[in-house]
């Protein structure tokens, strides 16, 4: 289980730092649109070969909690930070035209106020929990291909994407990182809002099992 979450949380970062290079290769061209759909390229893969992403994951701590899933989570987002920066590193040796686009990107976010940041990550955090939910209990990819576009159009911060933006631009400094925590807490609040409001509004069952 902590194996399965460690491995394929890089091959899930991996896929992240894909979508991530494809979007930036879009916004180069001016075609953000088209880029934001490409994206769902790394969450449909994830979700149909079963890697482990945070951002997808976490969501269920609202639903049931132990301490083994947080321990999965912490290794599957070690494992997602090592995939989507290896990427990012990889990618800005292949292409440095991404790599000037990158930092313009990731220099406006670093001006933001930290609190926005953390804000605009549990927007995010809502998106990624509905879309992964529909797919798991729907049977459907739906879910998908609308919640990842509406998360990059708004402007709303996706963890394990920053983290492939991040290493792209080649920006390792304090602040990068402090960015990145505040967008890892945000998608982690935005994550489990959903499933505790559906906790908090199911009917109770008293000591004789009647609603």
């Amino acid at each position: 289980m902590y194996k399965h979450a460690f491995f394929t949380g890089i091959s899930a970062g991996v896929m992240v730092g894909i979508g991530g290079a494809v979007y930036m290769a879009c916004l180069v061209r001016g075609n953000p649109y088209v880029g934001a759909v490409l994206f769902s390229v790394a969450l449909l893969t994830i979700c149909l070969m079963g890697m482990y992403l945070y951002t997808g994951r976490v969501g269920y701590l609202g639903e049931s909690f132990s301490l083994a899933q947080v321990k999965c989570l912490g290794l599957g987002l070690a494992g997602n930070y090592i995939g989507a920066t290896l990427t990012g590193l990889l990618v800005s040796l292949l292409n440095p035209a991404l790599t000037e686009k990158a930092r313009s990107v990731c220099s406006a976010k670093l001006e933001g106020a930290l609190p926005v940041a953390l804000g605009l990550g549990a927007l995010c955090g809502i998106l990624m929990y509905v879309a992964v939910k529909t797919y798991k209990e729907k049977n459907t990819v739906v879910g998908i291909l609308f919640c990842i576009p509406t998360f990059i159009l708004a402007g709303f911060e996706h963890s394990i994407a920053d983290m492939f933006y991040m290493a792209l631009a080649r920006t390792f400094v304090p602040r990068s990182f402090l960015f990145l925590l505040m967008v890892v807490i945000g998608n982690s609040l935005g994550g489990v809002l959903l499933p505790l409001l559906a906790r908090a509004a199911a009917p109770r069952r008293d000591k004789s099992g009647e609603k």
